[in-house]
């Protein structure tokens, strides 16, 4: 393999490693700070993602779109908290897998209803249409590039809210201990909204960029969601940290490995059968790297202390 293509096997693993952070983000302060476990995370993703390409669809502005579809996934999580999820915090967490595994299903035939069974196609906007020279002379697409771009400013701004903010140091005191925080007068039930809401918003600001890089369609949010627990489970439930190195590990280990090891098995194999091998194991990687992490962290590389 060529130093360009390596290059750019490894900025399309950042950008994937991007994606998930949005995902993981959310996912990791809804569990750290409410130990709630939301199947139904996926389901503001595609949110996110259909929204935006219709309303990109009806007006023509892509970025009135991702405006009105990151908007729309924190609004409807809102909703969706207050009218089921605070049900569910003191319920164990077999409850909490059944409920909102429910509403996956109410959200996918919901989005069908409003949207019908064929995909919705979402335009990279004209301003990050085509493509920038880097180095080892490789053409890269600028839209990737802005968002893996977006994705390290993001982080950025919640490492800043979490800890430089009145609202950080609740959400922080809102892990380690509930009951204090809410016997010196904070209201929790506003916290939790505002947590949740902001994590479904960072899903829909997820699914909204990906959207132009592939179809969006019904279900498209439960491929993401299991990739989105491999990272918040490597990476440590409850860490913002642990988020972005997990997700930026799960994305450049996933990218090279389904690219490089059909390669590395072709030197000892027939070519057809090391791309059958290489692509299997290549599915496999992911979940024997978060095995390995497990083995030597058994609660992730950046555990919340509580």
């Amino acid at each position: 393999m060529t130093l360009s293509l390596l290059f750019e096997q490894l900025l399309n693993g950042l950008q994937l490693g991007t994606m998930l952070f949005l995902m993981a983000s959310g996912l990791t302060l809804v569990f750290g700070v409410m130990g709630l476990i939301n199947l139904a995370h996926g389901s503001f993703y595609m949110t996110g993602a259909f929204v935006t390409a219709w309303v990109t669809g009806t007006t023509g502005n892509f970025w009135v779109g991702l405006l009105a579809g990151t908007l729309a996934a924190a609004a409807v999580g809102a909703l969706v908290e207050f009218a089921v999820i605070r049900r569910l915090y003191h319920r164990d967490h077999l409850d909490q897998v059944l409920a909102t595994f429910a509403l996956i299903l109410i959200f996918s035939e919901g989005t069908r209803w409003l949207y019908g069974s064929s995909p919705l196609w979402l335009n990279v906007p004209d301003s990050l249409a085509g493509s920038v020279t880097l180095p080892f002379g490789v053409e890269y697409p600028l839209y990737r590039l802005a968002i893996i771009g977006m994705g390290i400013l993001i982080a950025i701004g919640l490492y800043l809210l979490i800890s430089r903010t009145r609202l950080g140091m609740r959400i922080r005191a809102g892990e380690n201990d509930r009951e204090m925080i809410g016997a010196l007068g904070v209201d929790i039930s506003t916290l939790y909204t505002l947590v949740f809401a902001l994590g479904a918003g960072l899903a829909g600001l997820a699914g909204a960029t990906i959207g132009a890089l592939q179809s969006v369609q019904v279900g498209m949010g439960e491929p993401v969601l299991i990739l989105a627990f491999v990272v918040i489970v490597i990476g440590g439930i409850g860490s913002i940290k642990g988020a972005l190195v997990g997700a930026l590990l799960v994305g450049v280990v996933d990218t090279l490995g389904r690219v490089l090891l059909p390669d590395v098995f072709k030197l000892f194999m027939e070519a057809s059968a090391a791309s059958g091998v290489g692509a299997a194991i290549a599915s496999m990687l992911i979940y024997i790297l978060m095995a390995i992490i497990l083995i030597f962290k058994p609660n992730g590389l950046f555990a919340v202390k509580h």
